[in-house]
């Protein structure tokens, strides 16, 4: 099983099938397959699947919202262009990647037995979903290396907008170098002797395709599945854990406020409360990329790496699968509250694109229903400029 979509599936542990065109349009009747295997087509109970339905939804409307407002917030205002909101900003648009195509094709795999889409879905589908993940995991270590450059060694030069700019393209370059060998291997390909049925009254059966990766040796299979767990998560979370360490220990022992300089424009006063609020979000950051993503990688390497049966393989694919993918894109609908919440300037943002808007929809009202009113109708100015509110400062950790 590779990272990061596709759910092994039960059968997905057979050989390697053959590989007609994908169609669904033959259907048989029960009585002419009596040696063969049969699959339910929808794997849950309406009553369960409206669960997985609402959890998955709300992940995904909270992913293209709080991303896409911080989108917003940083292109529209010239004052938030820093080299860290560089960073969140292509945090935002990766988990914006994820959340469009990771979460809708993942809830439809768990819903449904087998794969409903064609070979092309398939291996773009994986690349992507693989490729957006990855550069998210990245560029979270990207911002802790910003943050332990201003804060941990705040003397030393500042990375300029343009060398922040070639480490995005050295992040997505790998991101994509990283699942190549995925996006090659992946197939899709019938299941000899399975079949799914859709019961509707007459019992139709539709035969089975999967979405794998059509490894030559199953070894090859787990040293790639190794491979990316080294590199998308294990060694990314010592990165910032030894970050954001060094950072908590600095402000906690520094009796001196740390202050703006020439080299890295930080500012962040030295009072008790100040640091505490700093800490907590380095210390939640992490925790939270820990927690998202630690049972996925837990189940993907545990089915790579165990002969287990079918039953248990039903009973993973069944419930925890589900589970641990909803958890793993959670963190990219948090991410956007993390660098919100605890940024000052993020927060005077959201409040400025939220007044501009409340007040486009006031000046719309006003001149359809007031049109004898004596004046032009205004609104605040800090909303008709589309963000600046109040004076706008540098710091991250404001």
């Amino acid at each position: 099983m590779s990272f990061p979509l596709q759910v092994p599936t039960s059968v997905q542990s057979l050989p390697p099938p053959s590989l007609p065109p994908l169609s669904l349009s033959h259907t048989h009747t029960l009585g002419s397959h009596i040696n063969s295997t049969f699959l339910p087509y929808y794997q849950y109970s309406p009553a369960v699947a409206a669960i997985f339905i609402m959890a998955y939804l709300i992940v995904f409307l909270s992913c293209m919202a709080g991303n896409a407002l911080v989108c917003m917030v940083v292109v529209n205002n010239e004052r938030m262009r820093t080299v860290t909101n560089f960073f969140i900003l292509n945090l935002a648009i990766s988990d914006l990647l994820v959340g469009i195509f990771c979460v809708p094709p993942t809830l439809m795999d768990n819903l449904i037995t087998g794969w409903p889409f064609n070979q092309v879905i398939c291996i773009m589908s994986g690349l992507v979903q693989g490729m957006s993940v990855s550069a998210s995991v990245f560029t979270l270590v990207a911002i802790a290396m910003d943050r332990f450059h201003c804060i941990v060694l705040p003397f030393r030069e500042r990375l300029s907008l343009m060398k922040a700019v070639v480490i995005i393209v050295v992040v997505w370059l790998l991101a994509i170098a990283i699942m190549c060998p995925s996006a090659i291997m992946l197939t899709v390909g019938r299941v000899e002797d399975h079949y799914m049925v859709l019961i509707d009254g007459k019992n139709t059966t539709y035969p089975l395709y999967v979405c794998y990766e059509a490894w030559s040796h199953s070894s090859m299979r787990k040293v790639y599945t190794t491979i990316l767990f080294v590199h998308i998560y294990l060694v990314p979370l010592m990165l910032i854990l030894f970050m954001y360490g060094s950072i908590c220990l600095k402000l906690c022992h520094s009796t001196a406020p740390i202050t703006q300089n020439l080299t890295c424009p930080v500012k962040a006063n030295g009072t008790p409360k100040k640091r505490i609020k700093v800490i907590k979000m380095l210390v939640l950051v992490a925790l939270l990329f820990m927690i998202s993503w630690l049972p996925l990688w837990t189940l993907m390497l545990l089915v790579d790496y165990n002969n287990l049966d079918y039953h248990h393989l039903d009973l993973l694919t069944g419930y925890f699968f589900p589970f641990a993918h909803w958890l793993a894109f959670s963190n990219s609908s948090i991410n956007p509250i993390i660098y919100g919440y605890y940024n000052e300037n993020f927060r005077r943002g959201f409040q400025a694109v939220f007044k501009f808007h409340l007040c486009s929809q006031e000046m719309v009202h006003q001149e359809t229903y007031s049109e004898q009113s004596q004046g032009p109708t205004s609104c605040h100015p800090a909303a008709s400029t589309g963000g600046s509110v109040g004076p706008y400062h540098n710091p991250d950790f404001s």
